[in-house]
């Protein structure tokens, strides 16, 4: 019998859900039929840092780490919940567009803002 990794963790404080947006994604959720919660994701990197994004989820997967909190659930890889440690996720309104904003205490700094350079051999 192989000892197997627990993922499967409840997260405190890791995650930080502004009230704004955690109304939103109730309320989102609610309108979902057998959807359980919402899937929280990373991709790419390089200059700019990583790009996160969010998604509607059934069940969480084995190397799901889960978080609960006053009727919502997030699910989040373990690769993923290394680079949102300390992330703060906001719904904001402009005008007339609203987006969900994910800050970063980790985000890139420094460089031009251009990608110029990334991986070029001297």
């Amino acid at each position: 019998m192989s000892a197997q990794p627990e993922f499967n963790k409840t997260l405190s404080d890791e995650i930080n859900i502004m009230p704004a947006a955690h109304e939103k994604l109730v309320e989102l959720l609610s309108n979902e039929e057998d959807i359980n919660g919402v899937r929280i994701f990373v991709s790419g990197g390089g200059c700019s840092g990583m790009t996160y994004g969010m998604t509607f989820s059934e069940t969480p997967s084995e190397y799901d780490a889960t978080l609960e909190k006053d009727g919502l659930t997030l699910y989040i890889d373990a690769i993923a919940l290394g680079y949102l440690n300390g992330v703060e996720i906001d719904f904001v309104q402009q005008g007339m567009g609203a987006s969900f904003v994910f800050r970063n205490a980790f985000a890139a700094t420094g460089g031009s803002g251009a990608c110029g350079g990334c991986g070029s051999a001297g």
